[in-house]
């Protein structure tokens, strides 16, 4: 088996032919790693000759939910203050390295300090609130005549990218005249 049966519904910005009507369409079935794709009317996907819905034990939807144990948030947490850490000690290392040069006045010295007090401390609940939620796709399961269909179109595909790889390397053909005569 080349893939497995199962397509995930995407909408894409320009328009091609459906695989079975040919009309325009911008719904898209492909596989998980876009191995397969096929450009299919939104009618037909509610035609259970076609394709039918999966639900199973991703929920009635077939939507996935990701669930973050705490250790993992707390683990996140503590990458991201380390981060702000060094970033406020190169900020720190910086600073200092300007004024031994003697490149900042002193009026420009204060400002900075205004500035870095003027900063709100970060904080620790809202690094879980901003996360959007990944998308979630609805996923489907062709017929099996249509999957054998797309099936054989990927087998005859792989099998010319292999003739067409092989036919360098094979003898050619005899091109000159038989000679009827050695008989």
């Amino acid at each position: 088996m080349l893939f497995n049966n199962i397509y995930y519904k995407r909408t894409t910005a320009t328009a091609k032919a459906c695989y079975v009507c040919y009309k325009p369409t911008t719904t898209v079935l492909a596989t998980i790693n876009t191995t397969d794709f096929l450009y299919t009317c939104p009618g037909h996907l509610s035609d259970h000759g076609f394709a039918s819905t999966l639900g199973g034990e991703d929920g009635a939807d077939g939507a996935r939910k990701v669930v973050l144990s705490d250790e993992e948030i707390a683990k996140v947490k503590e990458e991201w203050e380390e981060k702000q850490k060094r970033k406020k000690e190169k900020e720190k290392e910086d600073k200092e390295k300007k004024e031994k040069d003697g490149e900042k006045d002193k009026g420009k010295d204060k400002e900075d300090t205004k500035k870095d007090g003027s900063k709100s401390p970060p904080m620790s609940g809202s690094l879980t609130a901003k996360t959007p939620p990944a998308p979630v796709h609805e996923r489907y399961a062709l017929h099996r005549d249509f999957f054998a269909m797309r099936q054989g179109e990927h087998r005859k595909r792989r099998q010319a990218a292999q003739a067409k790889d092989l036919a360098p390397r094979l003898p050619f053909a005899p091109r000159g005249a038989v000679d009827q005569d050695k008989y």
